[in-house]
């Protein structure tokens, strides 16, 4: 499948990009191989340089409340300074690294519903820069992940939304400045006791880090409270273990835990809407974090509804 998306970059007259993707299906730890083809305008120009970057919406929390903003959170430079002649064509190959922790947008082919995510192509010249090239893109599970999702519709679990929260969840090793949160409704057998439950995967090259946050449900005299568990998994796990087994404990075992318990070092400080996974996050200052630049929350980078719900 090939994605295209023609722009003049620089007004009537001005050279023009077409970011193709090769596939724009991936996985985390795996790739995107495209083409950035540039075609020259009606003078010459000078192109500074030009980059690729994946970005997404998250949703940040504040005194005030809520909002959603559009972030970079992993660039590239595919190419340094170059003249580009009058009509002139260049056409310049790249493959992006995806790092293990981007979150994952598509299940079985479809959409989950809250995601978004998209390649965009920077091109600058003369201190311009153009940044409205912009490619979806689906990142889907890899096999440790799918099973653990499998298991939660094997349990009866009803999927409800994801999304992203910036952040980074205390005493888990994290290098983006967010972390996806994956909600479901509760399957029948917990429903007594668990209103909802959000699933939060934590990827790198050797495993998974998977945290489980239950929304109890209250008593006559017992408010409701939020539990949390933290179960680390291996890559080489994923077809080794009877995962419906395996995830009915962790959520047995997260739902046991007093309020009081935070395994792992969790804190709960609250963030508006009491003290949930919005509580576990231990500060959200963005910046450059294990080689991948998270960039600046960009409330009007696009025009257009390509991150439309």
């Amino acid at each position: 499948m090939v994605f295209k998306k023609m722009l003049s970059a620089f007004g009537v007259g001005g050279p023009s990009v077409d970011t193709v993707l090769t596939n724009p299906n991936t996985r985390p730890g795996l790739t995107l191989d495209g083409q950035v083809n540039l075609v020259g305008g009606d003078a010459p120009a000078n192109i500074e340089q030009i980059a690729v970057g994946l970005v997404t919406r998250v949703e940040v929390e504040t005194g005030d409340g809520e909002y959603a903003g559009v972030m970079e959170f992993h660039r590239m430079r595919v190419s340094s300074a170059l003249q580009l002649a009058p009509k002139q064509q260049l056409s310049i190959p790249f493959q992006l690294p995806v790092p293990w922790e981007t979150p994952i947008t598509d299940v079985y082919g479809q959409r989950l519903h809250g995601m978004t995510m998209g390649l965009r192509t920077e091109l600058a010249i003369a201190r311009a820069v153009d940044k409205s090239d912009l490619d979806q893109v689906s990142v889907h599970p890899l096999p440790v992940h799918e099973r653990i999702l499998e298991a939660f519709q094997r349990l009866g679990f009803r999927f409800r939304s994801a999304d992203l929260e910036r952040g980074h969840i205390y005493g888990v090793q994290q290098t983006l400045p967010f972390y996806q949160e994956i909600e479901y409704f509760a399957a029948p057998q917990y429903a007594q006791t668990v209103n909802q439950v959000e699933l939060t995967f934590v990827t790198s090259q050797q495993g998974v880090d998977v945290i489980l946050e239950c929304d109890k449900r209250g008593g006559l005299f017992t408010p409701g409270q939020d539990t949390f568990g933290r179960y680390t998994v291996a890559h080489t796990d994923a077809d080794r273990v009877d995962w419906t087994q395996v995830v009915d404990g962790w959520l047995r075992d997260t739902i046991n835990r007093h309020g009081s318990m935070r395994p792992h070092g969790f804190t709960s400080h609250g963030h508006g809407r009491g003290a949930g996974m919005g509580g576990m996050v231990a500060g959200a200052a963005l910046g450059v974090a294990g080689g991948m630049v998270a960039g600046e929350m960009l409330e009007d980078a696009f025009e257009g509804d390509f991150f439309e719900e």
